[in-house]
């Protein structure tokens, strides 16, 4: 089974079996949001918990 492009651009799994991902809501229009918005979009966040099985089916490999 191959890998979803999207997914694989998108989702990084740790060692520990969580999964990693970027923001949402930080690429454009970023002048109508406060900076405090802006500051707390930084980094890396973990998935839900819901969501990690459906992410591991679009990554079979990790």
């Amino acid at each position: 089974m191959k890998t979803k492009s999207s997914a694989k651009k998108r989702f990084r799994v740790r060692p520990g079996g969580t999964v990693k991902s970027g923001m949402a809501f930080k690429r454009h229009i970023l002048t109508k949001k406060t900076t405090k918005n802006k500051r707390q979009l930084r980094g890396t966040r973990n998935i839900n918990a819901s969501d990690v099985t459906s992410v591991y089916r679009m990554m079979p490999t990790a």
